[in-house]
């Protein structure tokens, strides 16, 4: 306990950083914008702000990213409201009463009602994250090289868990990813694998224009194909924000429990690997209509449907970070980006952080939790201003974002062969998006796979080869038996579906 108060003392004067505390507020403010646009997702923003973090601290440069994944969560409710159309694919459930409501004059109202359920859920998600990944923590001091192998084993098999119906497709893209991280030189042996005595390869291919342009380039791509030129989606000119009336104290008082209970399902579903808050915000808002006394109402303008849709939406925020700090594992294609900032910034993902950085840990909460303060004063100024953020051309800001694309790969080592490597992956990840093959998979595979071959070496010298001495020990057993789980579930669910065919 001293050792964390401790931490958490060094933590706090790590916080207290300009910054720090500047990164939390220009995180949530691009989060918010990038979240209203239709057709930016919060993958797109995050990989685009990777780049601008490596001149920042590794608490600033994750505050950053944890803020715009919080800010963009509920710019993705504001464009649900006011034009009908999700910002982010988990604002999907606010469109069902959410737009309803700003039909019938209440946009304010409704803009409210997600901009608090946002802030409580947060707040609720947050403070059970600090609780868990400090009692997880305790583990740290019995993880060796087994135990860490085993567990970045085990974090591979969510690719199984991130593959969308089809095994197969995150199989195969989980095996490119692997297969593309070998590139370069080995880190124990130094010897070169796949570089054709090309010297650019030599250290294999930078992980910043890898993610930029596996999910940034997709994405642009199938955007522009979309725009209509001669007309632009605006919000009903009926809508009038400045004259609209704000949600009211008594009003708020009857959302306060369904707020409660769908933060609390969205941390219970942010843990788990793989599922995210996609799931979450319908499954809060399903329990609410399940619950409510009218449930006719859901859909046609409920307020406590828009809450619930809300705050499971952003309840499963911070519980996404659980598995990430105490095992290594990317619960999401957000946190794979969050996993990789930690590696380039020297820290070491997993149990070993609490070990080594419990400071930068603490850091790192203190800026989760100061983030929700920056969300509701940020969003609050948001609202008044959300239709004009709605308008901008999608011509003129997809142009700015791919050449934003093209200076951050390029400045990660001033190299223009960082730039080829970022269209290169650009243009695979088009393809693979029209194969069906997920890129989560592929990108969980590529940011793992080192340290996967790493760990499995140490392993092995540690204990002399002895298989059965290394799994033998109570960890490893452990995550032994859940990645055997993993597959029983995989083969049995193939079985099921073979049978539903026939």
């Amino acid at each position: 306990m001293f050792d964390q108060l401790s931490a958490f003392g060094s933590g706090f004067g790590l916080f207290m950083d300009l910054e720090v505390l500047l990164s939390i507020v220009t995180g949530v403010s691009v989060g918010i914008i990038i979240g209203v646009l239709p057709g930016l997702t919060v993958v797109m923003a995050i990989s685009l702000a990777l780049p601008f973090t490596f001149a920042l601290s590794p608490v600033a440069a994750i505050a950053m990213l944890i803020s715009i994944y919080k800010g963009g969560m509920f710019g993705g409710s504001i464009s649900s409201i006011l034009i009908g159309t999700p910002g982010t694919p988990s604002g999907a459930a606010a469109v069902l009463d959410g737009y309803p409501l700003c039909k019938k004059g209440y946009a304010k109202k409704a803009l409210d009602i997600a901009l608090y359920s946002s802030v409580l859920a947060e707040l609720v998600s947050n403070t059970l994250t600090v609780i868990v990944t400090l009692q997880i923590a305790y583990l740290a001091l019995k993880i060796g090289p087994a135990e860490y192998f085993v567990i970045i084993a085990f974090a591979l098999t969510i690719i199984a868990s991130v593959s969308g119906r089809s095994i197969t497709k995150g199989l195969i893209a989980g095996g490119l990813g692997m297969l593309l991280a070998t590139v370069g030189m080995d880190s124990m042996y130094h010897t070169t694998r796949f570089v054709f005595k090309q010297i650019n390869l030599y250290a294999g291919f930078a992980l910043v224009p890898v993610l930029v342009g596996i999910f940034a380039i997709p994405e642009i791509i199938e955007q522009i194909k979309s725009i209509k030129f001669e007309s632009a989606q605006t919000v009903d000119p009926d809508v009038d924000l400045d004259k609209a009336k704000s949600l009211k104290r008594k009003e708020l008082k009857p959302l306060l429990r369904t707020i409660f209970e769908g933060s609390i399902v969205g941390s219970i579903i942010g843990i788990i690997p793989g599922i995210g808050a996609e799931v979450s915000t319908w499954v809060s808002y399903g329990r609410a209509k399940k619950r409510s006394k009218h449930p006719e109402e859901f859909g046609q303008g409920s307020m406590t449907g828009l809450a619930a849709a809300e705050s499971g939406n952003s309840g499963c925020n911070g519980p996404n970070l659980i598995p990430v700090l105490t095992l290594g594992i990317p619960a999401s294609s957000s946190m794979a980006i969050l996993l990789a900032a930690l590696m380039i910034k020297g820290i070491r993902p997993g149990p070993m952080l609490f070990r080594d950085n419990m400071d930068i840990v603490a850091g790192i909460f203190i800026s989760l939790l100061a983030g929700n303060i920056a969300l509701f004063f940020l969003g609050k100024l948001t609202i008044k201003y959300s239709a004009l953020i709605i308008k901008v051309p999608k011509e003129l800001l997809y142009s700015s974002i791919f050449v934003m694309c093209v200076f951050g790969s390029y400045a990660i080592n001033n190299s223009i062969f960082d730039i080829w490597v970022f269209l290169a992956f650009g243009g695979f990840g088009f393809f693979m998006k029209k194969f069906e093959l997920p890129l989560p998979a592929f990108i969980v595979a590529f940011i793992l796979s080192t340290l996967f071959e790493n760990g499995m070496r140490r392993a092995l010298i540690a204990f002399d080869g002895n298989l059965i001495t290394i799994a033998m020990r109570p960890i490893v057993a452990f995550f032994l038996l859940l990645i055997l789980l993993v597959f029983v579930m995989l083969i049995r669910k193939k079985i099921i579906e073979i049978r539903k065919v026939k």
